[in-house]
């Protein structure tokens, strides 16, 4: 097909570009037969799902699309950009958490380890190196308790923390012996304590809030009992203990309680934890309980261990004032009457309180404290916290619980989450969400026809970066990965609080900026949308670079959008060191919508080998 004007000028050409299933074997090959295990050899298990991979599934595979390119896909080094390596000094470069920006800004109220993102100016257009011998991590559970020295070669922290059982270092490897601070015969014992308290066995309690997490080992241990926790720490307090909680395979991102609300909904969490996370609770008039309790579900628990609970016995081991200890608890304890906590439990070093299901249990609360006037109590990005407290959902009847009644989990996974049933979110209902978890089921079953590895263990942190609905983390929801699934600020509607109802667990962030982790710490990357969604707010090769960044040598990205938005991402990461293969979708070449996959390849700082634009 042609347009009328000049031939030289503005042209339409029609391109076909054919993808033979036969080389399905080879990009299984890139996918996991010779990826690094924690010893830097093969991978055996992606090596053995590799042999037994069927490369004769799906027939010949045609992508048609019209562009106005000067070279196509076919000639993939007609116009290509090479992105060549940083120096190796910005191994563990964290843009928008850098440290040298971060002491520009004012210290109070912790305001220099908030995210402070750099202008166009500043950012790097280059590729984040891996350090020399890095290596893939050990499976789960070995991760667990068990991190490669070369991937974070770090060890202050074997030395601050030697007492107190955080981490050891033996040889090529960190061992995490699941000790803590607050819990030195480790974090089963410890949630144990709490598991006295706290339904966390049955289900009722699924998602976790671990402020301060340090290498996150409350996180880590939570897991086996069915629980995930959003663990989060300043950017290297102690050095690279959210790195170490990454490479360990457990959720957590670099966060601060400091001037700005925390990125996540009013509601989210069944729980939120404190194990002397060195939070200045009293101060401001409780502005950073206040922020708990709005993150913090109706009927969900805080639990607080450590300074300044049972100060009276420890005064003199913490080498605290006793009267400031005691003044700093009087304080908690008056915040949270006013959020209308209730006490359920003090022993030893751990205090913990439970929110009440709703404003009836509350009589009066609203003239002792000031409640917070916004409409959308989730419009959170960037947003100054406000020393206010957050109202409760409307209730029709005293025992009703605000804002919805949660099934134990993986019950709540699948049923109609309680945001959907009572037509709360814009443009979804019932019948939308349920057709939404069948077709995500049918988008998955095909993925992983293409990339038989998915499931395998091989990959433990994904990342869904426009997460709608939650729907692919549910169909892939496994103990052997978990999901961060990520709301974008510019999306057309808000469903992280669908997302957290249905027991994932998931954060805001727009992709125009940095996110909120070091390099290399997630496995597979997922993106639907999103270059359709930021067509015309952002660079493509912005958000390209930043998802090299965060993704593990040998990791994996499923890009799903239309066909030319496509062939301008494969423009882009051919130029990257990546592999790619273009798809059809799963209906057929005739559906406009395209799925990409790519293999980032393996390479280390000091590495001669340019880019490949194979």
């Amino acid at each position: 097909m042609a347009t009328k004007g000049n031939p030289g000028d503005n042209r339409t050409r029609t391109s076909v570009y054919v993808f033979i299933v036969a080389g399905l074997c080879c990009f299984f090959y890139l996918l996991g037969a010779w990826q690094r295990s924690g010893f830097g050899k093969g991978d055996s298990i992606a090596l053995e799902i590799t042999k037994k991979a069927d490369c004769s599934i799906l027939s010949n595979l045609n992508i048609e699309t019209q562009h106005n390119e000067a070279g196509t896909v076919d000639d993939p080094k007609s116009g290509i950009k090479v992105f060549e390596p940083c120096d190796d000094r910005y191994i563990d470069y964290t843009p928008c958490q850098d440290q040298m920006r971060a002491m520009t800004f004012p210290r109070e109220n912790m305001n220099y380890r908030e995210r402070h993102c750099p202008q166009e100016a500043e950012k790097l257009h280059c590729l984040i190196p891996a350090p020399k011998g890095y290596v893939t991590p050990f499976p789960w559970p070995k991760s667990r308790d068990y991190v490669p020295y070369a991937n974070a070669p770090y060890k202050s922290l074997t030395v601050e923390k030697a007492v107190q059982n955080w981490i050891q270092y033996e040889g090529s490897v960190f061992r995490f012996p699941g000790g803590g601070t607050q819990f030195p015969h480790g974090a089963d014992a410890y949630i144990d304590q709490l598991a006295s308290v706290i339904p966390i066995n049955n289900g009722m309690v699924r998602t976790a809030l671990d402020t301060g997490c340090g290498v996150a080992s409350w996180g880590a241990y939570l897991l086996k009992r069915n629980v995930i926790a959003m663990s989060f720490a300043p950017r290297d307090s102690h050095e690279a203990q959210v790195q170490f909680a990454l490479e360990r395979g457990v959720p957590a991102v670099i966060g601060v309680l400091g001037t700005i609300q925390l990125p996540y909904p009013s509601r989210a969490f069944d729980m939120a934890h404190c194990s002397r996370c060195l939070i200045p609770w009293g101060v401001n008039d409780g502005i950073y309980m206040m922020e708990v309790d709005r993150v913090l579900r109706p009927g969900g628990y805080w639990v607080l261990s450590g300074p300044p609970i049972n100060w009276r016995t420890n005064y003199q081991a913490w080498q605290r004032p006793k009267e400031e200890l005691e003044d700093e608890q009087r304080k908690i304890e008056e915040i949270a009457k006013l959020l209308c906590w209730e006490k359920k439990h003090e022993k030893g070093e751990i205090a913990i309180w439970r929110k009440k299901v709703n404003k009836e249990y509350c009589p009066g609360r609203d003239s002792h404290v000031k409640m917070c006037e916004s409409k959308n109590s989730n419009d959170v990005w960037y947003k100054r916290m406000q020393k206010c407290v957050t109202p409760y959902p409307e209730t029709s009847n005293p025992d009703e619980v605000a804002g919805g009644e949660l099934k134990p989990f993986p019950d709540r996974l699948e049923d109609t989450p309680p945001s959907i049933a009572k037509l709360s979110v814009p443009g979804v209902s019932v019948e939308s969400f349920q057709d939404d978890n069948k077709l995500w089921k049918k988008h998955l079953k095909a993925y992983k026809r293409i990339n038989k590895i998915i499931d395998s263990g091989r990959y433990r942190n994904i990342m869904d970066m426009n997460a709608g609905l939650g729907s692919f983390a549910a169909a892939i929801e496994s103990p052997k990965l978990w999901v961060m699934n990520v709301m974008p600020t510019i999306a057309e509607r808000d469903t992280l609080g669908v997302i957290f109802e249905r027991g994932l667990i998931g954060i805001y962030h727009d992709w125009c900026e940095a996110f909120s982790t070091y390099p290399r710490t997630y496995d597979l990357i997922h993106a639907n949308g999103v270059f359709s969604l930021y067509k015309d707010k952002c660079n493509a090769e912005d958000i390209l670079l930043e998802m090299d960044r965060i993704l593990r040598p040998e990791g994996a990205v499923i890009f799903r959008d239309q066909v030319d938005v496509l062939v301008e991402v494969k423009r882009i990461v051919l130029g990257m060191r990546w592999n790619t293969k273009m798809v059809d979708h799963e209906d057929g070449p005739l559906v406009p919508e395209k799925v990409l996959f790519a293999v980032k390849q393996y390479w280390v700082a000091g590495d001669s080998n340019s880019t490949s634009l194979q």
